[in-house]
Protein backbone atom coordinates (compact mmCIF):
# COMPACT_ATOMS: atom_id res chain seq x y z
CA UNK A 1 0.00 0.00 0.00
CA UNK A 2 2.82 2.41 0.84
CA UNK A 3 4.49 1.71 -2.54
CA UNK A 4 1.24 2.41 -4.41
CA UNK A 5 0.82 5.75 -2.64
CA UNK A 6 4.39 6.72 -3.45
CA UNK A 7 3.91 5.89 -7.13
CA UNK A 8 0.76 8.03 -7.26
CA UNK A 9 2.53 11.02 -5.72
CA UNK A 10 5.40 10.70 -8.18
CA UNK A 11 2.96 11.20 -11.09
CA UNK A 12 2.24 14.76 -9.94
CA UNK A 13 4.54 17.29 -11.61
CA UNK A 14 4.41 20.42 -9.46
CA UNK A 15 6.81 22.20 -11.82
CA UNK A 16 3.87 22.65 -14.20
CA UNK A 17 1.81 24.55 -11.65
CA UNK A 18 1.98 28.29 -10.89
CA UNK A 19 3.97 29.30 -7.84
CA UNK A 20 1.69 30.22 -4.95
CA UNK A 21 4.31 32.58 -3.53
CA UNK A 22 4.68 34.44 -6.83
CA UNK A 23 0.92 34.46 -7.40
CA UNK A 24 0.06 35.91 -4.00
CA UNK A 25 2.81 38.53 -4.31
CA UNK A 26 1.51 39.47 -7.76
CA UNK A 27 -2.04 40.00 -6.46
CA UNK A 28 -0.86 42.12 -3.52
CA UNK A 29 1.30 44.32 -5.75
CA UNK A 30 -1.37 44.58 -8.43
CA UNK A 31 -4.00 45.78 -5.97
CA UNK A 32 -1.51 48.28 -4.60
CA UNK A 33 -0.97 49.52 -8.16
CA UNK A 34 -4.70 49.84 -8.82
CA UNK A 35 -5.38 51.53 -5.49
CA UNK A 36 -2.07 53.14 -4.44
CA UNK A 37 -2.86 54.20 -0.88
CA UNK A 38 0.26 56.26 -0.34
CA UNK A 39 -0.25 58.24 -3.59
CA UNK A 40 -4.00 58.71 -3.55
CA UNK A 41 -6.55 56.50 -5.24
CA UNK A 42 -6.75 56.13 -8.99
CA UNK A 43 -5.13 53.90 -11.57
CA UNK A 44 -2.42 55.62 -13.55
CA UNK A 45 -3.68 55.97 -17.14
CA UNK A 46 -0.14 55.40 -18.41
CA UNK A 47 0.27 51.63 -18.15
CA UNK A 48 3.88 51.75 -19.32
CA UNK A 49 5.42 52.94 -16.09
CA UNK A 50 8.10 51.00 -14.23
CA UNK A 51 5.76 49.31 -11.76
CA UNK A 52 3.52 47.99 -14.52
CA UNK A 53 6.49 46.58 -16.39
CA UNK A 54 7.64 44.87 -13.19
CA UNK A 55 4.19 43.34 -12.69
CA UNK A 56 4.11 42.17 -16.29
CA UNK A 57 7.39 40.36 -15.69
CA UNK A 58 6.00 38.74 -12.53
CA UNK A 59 2.82 37.64 -14.31
CA UNK A 60 4.87 36.13 -17.13
CA UNK A 61 6.85 34.15 -14.58
CA UNK A 62 3.62 33.00 -12.94
CA UNK A 63 2.26 31.92 -16.33
CA UNK A 64 5.46 30.26 -17.57
CA UNK A 65 4.76 26.78 -16.08
CA UNK A 66 1.38 26.83 -17.88
CA UNK A 67 2.82 27.71 -21.29
CA UNK A 68 1.79 24.39 -22.88
CA UNK A 69 -1.81 24.89 -21.75
CA UNK A 70 -2.26 28.54 -22.76
CA UNK A 71 -4.13 29.50 -25.95
CA UNK A 72 -1.32 31.97 -26.75
CA UNK A 73 2.19 32.68 -25.47
CA UNK A 74 2.44 33.81 -21.86
CA UNK A 75 3.84 37.15 -23.10
CA UNK A 76 0.70 37.77 -25.20
CA UNK A 77 -1.60 36.69 -22.37
CA UNK A 78 0.19 39.00 -19.94
CA UNK A 79 -0.12 41.97 -22.28
CA UNK A 80 -3.80 41.22 -22.95
CA UNK A 81 -4.51 41.12 -19.23
CA UNK A 82 -2.92 44.51 -18.58
CA UNK A 83 -4.83 46.04 -21.49
CA UNK A 84 -8.02 45.07 -19.64
CA UNK A 85 -6.91 46.52 -16.31
CA UNK A 86 -8.47 50.00 -16.77
CA UNK A 87 -11.86 48.35 -17.37
CA UNK A 88 -11.41 46.27 -14.20
CA UNK A 89 -10.62 49.46 -12.29
CA UNK A 90 -13.80 51.16 -13.55
CA UNK A 91 -15.89 48.19 -12.43
CA UNK A 92 -14.27 48.20 -9.00
CA UNK A 93 -15.03 51.89 -8.51
CA UNK A 94 -18.70 51.12 -9.25
CA UNK A 95 -18.53 48.29 -6.69
CA UNK A 96 -16.97 50.59 -4.08
CA UNK A 97 -19.68 53.20 -4.67
CA UNK A 98 -22.32 50.49 -4.19
CA UNK A 99 -20.80 49.70 -0.77
CA UNK A 100 -20.98 53.35 0.27
CA UNK A 101 -24.56 53.67 -0.95
CA UNK A 102 -25.70 50.40 0.65
CA UNK A 103 -23.95 50.35 4.03
CA UNK A 104 -24.76 53.14 6.53
CA UNK A 105 -21.51 52.32 8.34
CA UNK A 106 -19.37 53.07 5.28
CA UNK A 107 -17.98 56.60 5.55
CA UNK A 108 -16.20 56.81 2.19
CA UNK A 109 -14.99 54.94 -0.88
CA UNK A 110 -11.49 55.04 0.62
CA UNK A 111 -12.68 53.20 3.73
CA UNK A 112 -14.36 50.54 1.59
CA UNK A 113 -11.24 50.00 -0.50
CA UNK A 114 -8.85 49.56 2.43
CA UNK A 115 -11.08 47.94 5.08
CA UNK A 116 -13.99 45.93 3.62
CA UNK A 117 -13.44 42.18 3.11
CA UNK A 118 -16.37 42.00 0.70
CA UNK A 119 -14.76 44.58 -1.55
CA UNK A 120 -11.40 42.82 -1.33
CA UNK A 121 -12.96 39.51 -2.42
CA UNK A 122 -14.74 41.21 -5.32
CA UNK A 123 -11.51 42.93 -6.38
CA UNK A 124 -9.59 39.66 -6.47
CA UNK A 125 -12.49 37.95 -8.27
CA UNK A 126 -12.57 40.61 -11.01
CA UNK A 127 -8.82 40.18 -11.59
CA UNK A 128 -9.14 36.39 -11.72
CA UNK A 129 -12.19 36.59 -13.98
CA UNK A 130 -10.22 38.45 -16.66
CA UNK A 131 -7.60 35.70 -16.65
CA UNK A 132 -10.39 33.12 -16.76
CA UNK A 133 -11.82 34.81 -19.87
CA UNK A 134 -8.34 34.66 -21.41
CA UNK A 135 -8.58 30.86 -20.93
CA UNK A 136 -5.73 30.68 -18.42
CA UNK A 137 -6.05 27.38 -16.53
CA UNK A 138 -5.57 26.85 -12.77
CA UNK A 139 -4.26 30.35 -12.01
CA UNK A 140 -7.66 32.12 -11.75
CA UNK A 141 -8.80 29.57 -9.19
CA UNK A 142 -5.54 29.91 -7.26
CA UNK A 143 -6.11 33.68 -7.16
CA UNK A 144 -9.71 33.54 -5.88
CA UNK A 145 -8.75 30.94 -3.28
CA UNK A 146 -6.21 33.45 -1.97
CA UNK A 147 -9.09 35.84 -1.26
CA UNK A 148 -11.12 32.95 0.14
CA UNK A 149 -8.45 32.22 2.76
CA UNK A 150 -8.34 35.89 3.77
CA UNK A 151 -12.07 36.67 3.84
CA UNK A 152 -14.08 33.43 4.00
CA UNK A 153 -15.75 34.51 0.72
CA UNK A 154 -15.61 31.88 -2.03
CA UNK A 155 -16.24 33.28 -5.54
CA UNK A 156 -15.38 31.03 -8.47
CA UNK A 157 -13.54 33.00 -11.18
CA UNK A 158 -15.92 31.62 -13.82
CA UNK A 159 -18.98 33.31 -12.31
CA UNK A 160 -20.38 36.23 -14.31
CA UNK A 161 -21.06 39.18 -12.01
CA UNK A 162 -22.46 42.53 -13.15
CA UNK A 163 -21.71 46.07 -12.05
CA UNK A 164 -22.19 47.66 -8.62
CA UNK A 165 -21.96 44.40 -6.69
CA UNK A 166 -22.19 44.52 -2.88
CA UNK A 167 -21.29 41.86 -0.30
CA UNK A 168 -21.81 42.93 3.30
CA UNK A 169 -19.81 41.19 6.07
CA UNK A 170 -19.29 38.34 3.65
CA UNK A 171 -18.06 35.40 5.70
CA UNK A 172 -19.46 32.15 4.32
CA UNK A 173 -20.61 33.54 0.96
CA UNK A 174 -20.28 30.97 -1.85
CA UNK A 175 -20.77 31.80 -5.56
CA UNK A 176 -20.42 28.87 -7.95
CA UNK A 177 -18.73 28.66 -11.33
CA UNK A 178 -21.75 29.07 -13.63
CA UNK A 179 -23.61 31.63 -11.51
CA UNK A 180 -24.90 34.71 -13.31
CA UNK A 181 -25.37 37.84 -11.19
CA UNK A 182 -26.90 41.01 -12.62
CA UNK A 183 -26.25 44.65 -11.79
CA UNK A 184 -26.78 46.25 -8.37
CA UNK A 185 -27.17 42.95 -6.52
CA UNK A 186 -26.64 42.83 -2.75
CA UNK A 187 -25.60 39.75 -0.77
CA UNK A 188 -25.18 39.31 2.97
CA UNK A 189 -23.10 36.81 4.93
CA UNK A 190 -23.66 33.08 4.57
CA UNK A 191 -25.41 33.26 1.18
CA UNK A 192 -24.85 30.30 -1.15
CA UNK A 193 -25.44 30.49 -4.91
CA UNK A 194 -24.77 26.85 -5.62
CA UNK A 195 -25.58 23.67 -7.51
CA UNK A 196 -28.32 21.21 -6.67
CA UNK A 197 -25.94 18.26 -6.88
CA UNK A 198 -22.23 17.75 -7.31
CA UNK A 199 -21.76 15.37 -10.24
CA UNK A 200 -18.67 15.30 -12.43
CA UNK A 201 -20.76 14.54 -15.53
CA UNK A 202 -22.41 17.97 -15.15
CA UNK A 203 -19.13 19.72 -15.94
CA UNK A 204 -19.72 22.42 -18.56
CA UNK A 205 -23.47 22.65 -17.92
CA UNK A 206 -25.27 25.47 -16.12
CA UNK A 207 -25.40 24.27 -12.52
CA UNK A 208 -25.84 27.50 -10.59
CA UNK A 209 -28.63 30.09 -10.39
CA UNK A 210 -29.17 33.33 -12.25
CA UNK A 211 -29.76 36.43 -10.12
CA UNK A 212 -31.25 39.32 -12.06
CA UNK A 213 -30.73 43.07 -11.46
CA UNK A 214 -31.49 44.84 -8.18
CA UNK A 215 -31.95 41.69 -6.09
CA UNK A 216 -31.22 41.61 -2.34
CA UNK A 217 -30.38 38.27 -0.70
CA UNK A 218 -30.20 38.29 3.09
CA UNK A 219 -27.98 36.26 5.41
CA UNK A 220 -27.96 32.49 5.36
CA UNK A 221 -30.05 31.99 2.23
CA UNK A 222 -29.27 29.14 -0.14
CA UNK A 223 -30.27 29.37 -3.82
CA UNK A 224 -29.48 26.29 -5.88
CA UNK A 225 -29.71 24.95 -9.41
CA UNK A 226 -29.01 25.97 -12.99
CA UNK A 227 -32.72 26.31 -13.76
CA UNK A 228 -33.32 28.69 -10.85
CA UNK A 229 -33.82 32.35 -11.77
CA UNK A 230 -34.43 35.10 -9.22
CA UNK A 231 -36.41 37.81 -10.99
CA UNK A 232 -35.23 41.40 -10.89
CA UNK A 233 -36.06 43.69 -7.96
CA UNK A 234 -36.80 40.74 -5.67
CA UNK A 235 -35.93 40.41 -1.99
CA UNK A 236 -34.91 37.02 -0.59
CA UNK A 237 -35.15 36.95 3.19
CA UNK A 238 -32.73 35.31 5.59
CA UNK A 239 -32.33 31.52 5.82
CA UNK A 240 -34.42 30.81 2.74
CA UNK A 241 -33.83 27.57 0.79
CA UNK A 242 -34.72 27.98 -2.89
CA UNK A 243 -34.51 25.47 -5.74
CA UNK A 244 -37.13 27.03 -8.01
CA UNK A 245 -37.47 30.34 -9.82
CA UNK A 246 -39.33 33.36 -8.48
CA UNK A 247 -40.80 36.16 -10.62
CA UNK A 248 -39.65 39.77 -10.63
CA UNK A 249 -40.63 41.97 -7.66
CA UNK A 250 -41.05 38.97 -5.35
CA UNK A 251 -40.52 38.91 -1.60
CA UNK A 252 -39.50 35.45 -0.40
CA UNK A 253 -39.08 34.73 3.29
CA UNK A 254 -38.76 31.89 5.75
CA UNK A 255 -41.22 32.12 8.64
CA UNK A 256 -39.96 30.63 11.87
CA UNK A 257 -41.85 30.29 15.13
CA UNK A 258 -40.01 32.25 17.82
CA UNK A 259 -41.51 32.20 21.32
CA UNK A 260 -40.57 34.57 24.13
CA UNK A 261 -41.56 33.53 27.66
CA UNK A 262 -40.71 34.55 31.17
CA UNK A 263 -38.32 32.06 32.76
CA UNK A 264 -40.52 31.85 35.84
CA UNK A 265 -43.27 30.24 33.73
CA UNK A 266 -41.09 27.24 32.92
CA UNK A 267 -41.80 24.30 35.20
CA UNK A 268 -38.84 22.23 33.98
CA UNK A 269 -35.22 23.22 33.65
CA UNK A 270 -34.02 23.56 30.05
CA UNK A 271 -30.46 22.38 29.71
CA UNK A 272 -28.82 23.57 26.48
CA UNK A 273 -25.76 21.45 25.91
CA UNK A 274 -23.41 22.64 23.16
Amino acid sequence: MYIMKTATVQQIDLSKLPSRVLTYGFIDELLDLVFPVEAGFGLNDDLSDERVEKLKRILREVLRPLKDKLPESFEVVSNSFFERLPEVYDKLILDAKAFVESDPAAESIEEVIVAYPGFYAISVYRIAHELYKLKVPILPRLITEYAHTKTGIDIHPGANIGDSFFIDHGTGVVIGQTTIVGNQVKLYQGVTLGALAVRKENKGARRHPKIEDNVIIYAGSCILGGETVIGHDSVIGGNVWLTESVPAYSIVYHKSDVKIRDKSDLKAVIDFVI
